[in-house]
């Protein structure tokens, strides 16, 4: 029976799990049992940031949002009710954004509101 060999697929699996373990640190980036380890951990991580990215830029514009409105006596919840009550929609990210650019047109959205 014929000897079979495998260095091609072996190789090219290894080289692509230590091509997605370039620029860790020590062995995790050179030695392939590590770097499967570390890469697959990497992919997880990875995956829960992607989610987690969306929860901390939301909790970044709701924290502007609430000190943009605190000089005009509103907290953020009562600002958020009397958009909703005069059917204006904007969402959290174009308001915090009118806060830091454009103070302006945010002061006229607060008088329109009251």
């Amino acid at each position: 029976m014929v000897r079979v060999k495998r260095g091609n697929v072996a190789r090219k699996r290894r080289k692509r799990i230590l091509k997605l373990a370039k620029g860790f640190r020590g062995a995790h980036s050179s030695l392939f049992r590590t770097a499967k380890q570390q890469v697959l951990k990497a992919l997880r991580y990875s995956y829960v940031g992607r989610k987690n990215k969306k929860r901390n830029y939301r909790r970044l514009w709701i924290a502007r949002i609430n000190a943009g409105v605190r000089p005009y006596n509103l907290n953020y919840s009562k600002f958020i009710y009397l958009l909703k009550q005069s059917n204006i929609s904007l969402n959290r990210k174009i308001l915090s954004q009118l806060v830091i650019l454009d103070s302006l047109a945010f002061q006229k959205l607060i008088n329109i509101l009251r």
